[in-house]
């Protein structure tokens, strides 16, 4: 046990990248060294502010949407995963599209599809207005209703109550969807569950994570931004797991002294899409400020990987050129202990 008296910190393990942003950043950063500057990259291809202005001093241009990229261009879909009308427009600008959307939302964009064919109503557990949202709503807009939160279940009407399953944005509450589910099944005891698991392993092993360390915490810092769900909900998670207090920077330039008054232990973790040299900071910034011992509190060990998109695979393959994988981001250490 520690003492009241020792300040430390407990790190979270996993934390950071998963492995859909991993290969969306590493796409940008290929085709960038590939096709030379200027990419065009439809919305953030991450929310993160530190990656998105990293890649955007390499080359990368940043739109809000395809009719602001020239005609006959190169542009790359975030992570997020864009609807069928996207894919259209861009189509018909004659486009030259690099898709890294991330493939467990491609595989919630497939599952709405088939609902849809089998005429389902589709319930759409998601934040109204979030990108990845907007995206798998596209792809059967005729099906499908948003349903924001718990609160949101009694406006929710179908056609036929026995014919009615919900699906969900990849990066929410675990603990939030589940209880908004309950609320569905009450008013719909026939609802259908996806056929696997919608919210992704990494928005799952990162609240796992947090919950552990949050009760022993003072304080809990989240590394990532404000457009960023996952990050926002590692908050929530903490404080409901018990921490005493729970905040999210984009950066050290972020941190408040008043924060750390009477604070012993600090809990850190950091969002799916946020690299890791900014946990990095965020340490040695604690350990400046007295809190030199740090702990790891790792709950699971992540070794997916996936692909990089088809299109760029192909052409870096023409070439003679890799790698045909994303690469993982080296951790320099840390000097943290296993708890």
């Amino acid at each position: 046990m520690t003492s009241s008296a020792t300040k430390r910190v407990l790190l979270a393990a996993p934390r950071g990248y998963c492995a859909g942003v991993d290969r969306a950043v590493v796409a940008v950063e290929q085709a960038l060294e590939h096709y030379g500057a200027p990419v065009y990259v439809r919305k953030e291809i991450v929310h993160n502010k530190y990656v998105v202005s990293t890649l955007a001093k390499r080359g990368a241009i940043f739109v809000d949407d395809t009719d602001e990229v020239p005609a006959g261009a190169r542009v790359v879909f975030s992570a997020h995963g864009v609807s069928p009308a996207v894919h259209q427009a861009a189509e018909e600008r004659e486009l030259k599209t690099i898709d890294a959307t991330c493939p467990l939302v491609t595989k919630v964009h497939k599952e709405a599809v088939r609902f849809a064919k089998d005429d389902y109503d589709i319930l759409l557990i998601g934040h109204e207005g979030h990108e990845e949202v907007e995206g798998t709503y596209g792809e059967a807009p005729e099906h499908i209703q948003v349903v924001n939160s718990p609160d949101d279940v009694d406006k929710v009407v179908v056609r036929d109550p026995d014919k009615v399953v919900w699906i969900s944005q990849t990066t929410l509450s675990v603990d939030e969807t589940m209880e908004t589910v309950r609320r569905l099944r009450e008013l719909f005891p026939s609802l259908q569950d996806p056929p696997s698991d919608d919210i992704c392993y990494a928005t799952q092993n990162r609240q796992v994570a947090v919950k552990k360390l949050a009760p022993e915490c003072d304080l809990v810092i989240v590394v990532g931004s404000a457009n960023s769900s996952n990050s926002v909900r590692l908050v929530e998670v903490a404080l409901e797991a018990g921490a005493r207090s729970s905040y999210r920077v984009d950066g050290i330039g972020e941190l408040k002294d008043e924060w750390f008054e009477g604070v012993s232990t600090v809990g850190v973790t950091s969002g799916a899409s946020v690299p890791e040299i900014l946990v990095e900071e965020l340490i040695t910034a604690l350990g400046e400020r007295g809190y030199g011992e740090v702990q790891e509190v790792r709950t699971a060990t992540e070794d997916l990987m996936f692909s990089l998109p088809r299109e760029l695979r192909a052409d870096l393959k023409k070439a003679g050129q890799g790698p045909s994988r994303p690469r993982r981001e080296g951790r320099r250490s840390l000097n943290v202990e296993p708890v």
